[in-house]
């Protein structure tokens, strides 16, 4: 499911930025859904779960730690 989404932890990804969680939680978001545009009367349901999906990814990401030493990072 979503190959699209690239891999957010060290060490296969250093430098990760909120646009790329934010991105890795749209596709997320659009393959559940089955919407790649949501209508308007799903829009706000739509952007609260990728908002949702974004705040429990970056907790996931700050809670993580990787073999061989690194630290839990802040994102």
């Amino acid at each position: 499911m979503c190959r699209s989404i690239k891999t957010l932890r060290p060490p296969y990804t250093e430098a990760v930025t909120e646009e790329d969680v934010r991105a890795a939680a749209l596709q997320y978001v659009r393959k559940v859904s089955g919407f790649r545009h949501p209508a308007a009367h799903n829009a706000a349901a739509f952007e609260r779960a990728v908002d949702e999906v974004t705040a429990a990814t970056e907790e996931l990401l700050a809670s993580l730690s990787v073999r061989g030493g690194t630290a839990p990072r802040k994102p």
